[in-house]
């Protein structure tokens, strides 16, 4: 059985997870949702790192799995803890120096995500519901809707710190519905950015809510390879 560290992306509430560890739990394995401290103003990408090594405590060798914005944080652990493989799950892939801010333009985000409303037929100002909620069950939206998600802008503006993507075994998994990060631009980016072709699911940007079962049955696939 593996330990799954989970880091969450903006708003860093540990309630994101908790359908997949419901999952992965049920399945034997150990699950451990990490909170970061999203609503401190100063709280850079140093402490947000703090936070993940922390969840960890003794684990190992664990599991990182890292969502949307916590791609810029959970390969800054890999050296403080020991890590047998790292996920990115919609997750921003950053270079050296390249701060979360700049990434949006870097990458091109919004015009691969204008260009994809396009092709769906959707309103370019479309709101929350139809980019992040759209495929979620209707008691879980709901249920969300409640959550007090608060995220500074403090840890967008840290340059990102490592000379290089960590020496670890990474693998990159894709919504196949996300609206937010369309899953042709996530291929492109983890190409060019880590010689790596990412692993479609089923689900959009919060794939972890709307499909957990899809989601931990990869997730044991790649245990079971590394």
């Amino acid at each position: 059985m593996a330990t799954f560290v989970l880091v969450p992306g903006a708003g860093g509430d540990t309630w994101f997870w908790h359908r997949l560890v419901a999952e992965l739990e049920r399945r034997g394995h150990t699950a451990v949702p990490v909170q970061l401290p999203t609503r401190d103003e100063t709280a850079g990408l140093a402490a947000y790192a703090d936070a993940v090594v922390a969840a960890v405590g003794d684990y190992a060798p664990v599991v990182l799995v890292a969502q949307s914005m916590g791609g810029l944080t959970a390969p800054l652990v890999c050296d403080r803890v020991d890590v047998a493989l790292l996920v990115l799950l919609n997750a921003m892939v950053p270079t050296p120096g390249e701060t979360g801010g700049d990434w949006w333009e870097v990458t091109g985000q919004s015009e691969a995500q204008a260009e994809h409303f396009r092709q769906l037929g959707l309103d370019g100002d479309a709101d929350d519901a139809v980019t992040y909620f759209h495929d979620l069950p209707a008691d879980v939206t709901a249920a969300l809707m409640r959550q007090p998600l608060v995220q500074t802008m403090r840890p967008f503006r840290d340059p990102w710190p490592l000379p290089a993507w960590p020496d670890v075994p990474t693998r990159v998994i894709t919504g196949r519905d996300d609206r937010l990060f369309p899953a042709d631009f996530q291929a492109r980016i983890s190409r060019e950015r880590l010689g790596l072709e990412p692993d479609l699911i089923p689900g959009g940007h919060l794939a972890a809510l709307s499909r957990p079962v899809e989601l931990a049955d990869r997730l044991e696939d790649y245990v079971r390879s590394v």
